[in-house]
C-alpha cells in the first residue's frame, strides 16, 4: 500500500464502487458518462493503493473500509503491557539536584516517585525541576517529595489496559508519560506497584510498526 493523493474523480469512483459494487469498469464508466479508456489508469491506481480490489468476471469491490477496520483491530489487540518501557523511579527522599542527572541521563521528561515501601508516591516532570532550580533553595539538599505531584493526583495506567487508552490519557492530560502500575490491595488500601512507563514515544514506535505493516513506502 501507498499514499496517494485524490482527485475529484478518484472520490467519485470509490463512492460509485462503495454504492454500487461489485461494479465492472464499463458500468463505472457508464455512470461518470465518459469512456472506460479514460478511468482504466484512475482504477488501476485506487486498485494499487489498497482501496479498490479488482476480481476477474465479477468487478470491482471497496475495501478501503476493509484497511480501517484492521488498523482498529490491531490496536484494540495491543495492550499497554505489550509496548510498556522500563521505568525510571526514585525515592521521595532523593535530592532535586540528583534527580535533574537522572532525567539527563536516562532523557525522560518525568521520573515517578515511590516511598520506602516502593510504591508509586508521585511524579516530576521537568517544569517541576526548573521552578525548584530557579527557585533560590539547595537543590542540593532539597528532596523530590517536596516539589512532586503526589497521589491520587497522578494518572495511571494498567497493563491490561488498551494502548488506545493510555494514549487518550496523555492526550486528555496534556502529559509526557504515564506509570503503568499494578494494584496491590492490603489492610483495606490500594497501593501501586510501578511496573513499566508508557509515554509519547512508545506511541511513536507504534505508529511506526503500524506504518511498516501496512506498507512502509507510507513514509518515503
Amino acid at each position: 500500500m501507498f499514499y496517494i493523493e485524490l482527485k475529484e474523480r478518484h472520490h467519485e469512483i470509490l463512492e460509485i464502487v462503495k454504492r454500487e459494487g461489485p461494479i465492472t469498469s464499463e458500468q463505472i464508466a457508464s455512470l461518470l458518462n465518459i469512456t472506460r479508456s479514460a478511468i482504466r489508469s484512475d482504477l488501476n491506481l485506487l486498485t494499487m493503493s489498497g482501496m479498490l480490489e479488482a476480481k476477474p468476471k465479477v468487478g470491482y469491490m471497496y475495501v478501503g473500509s476493509m484497511e480501517r477496520q484492521k488498523i482498529a483491530d490491531y490496536l484494540n489487540a495491543i495492550r499497554v503491557g505489550d509496548l510498556k518501557s522500563r521505568p525510571v523511579a526514585i525515592l521521595e527522599t532523593t535530592s532535586v539536584y540528583d534527580a535533574v542527572v537522572l532525567m539527563f541521563l536516562e532523557d525522560v521528561g518525568s521520573i515517578f516517585i515511590t516511598n520506602e515501601e516502593h510504591y508509586l508516591s508521585g511524579i516530576i516532570s521537568r517544569k517541576d525541576l526548573l521552578k525548584a532550580a530557579i527557585g533560590g533553595g539547595d537543590i542540593h539538599q532539597m528532596p523530590v517529595g517536596i516539589i512532586m505531584t503526589r497521589m491520587p493526583n497522578v494518572v495511571t495506567v494498567a497493563p491490561s489496559e488498551p494502548v488506545v487508552e493510555a494514549a487518550r490519557k496523555i492526550m486528555e492530560h496534556e502529559i509526557d508519560a504515564l506509570p503503568v502500575v499494578d494494584e496491590i490491595f492490603r489492610n483495606g488500601q490500594v497501593f501501586y506497584r510501578i511496573v513499566g512507563r508508557f509515554s509519547k514515544t512508545n506511541i511513536t514506535k507504534l505508529f511506526v510498526e503500524i506504518g511498516n505493516k501496512l506498507g512502509g513506502d507510507w513514509f518515503e
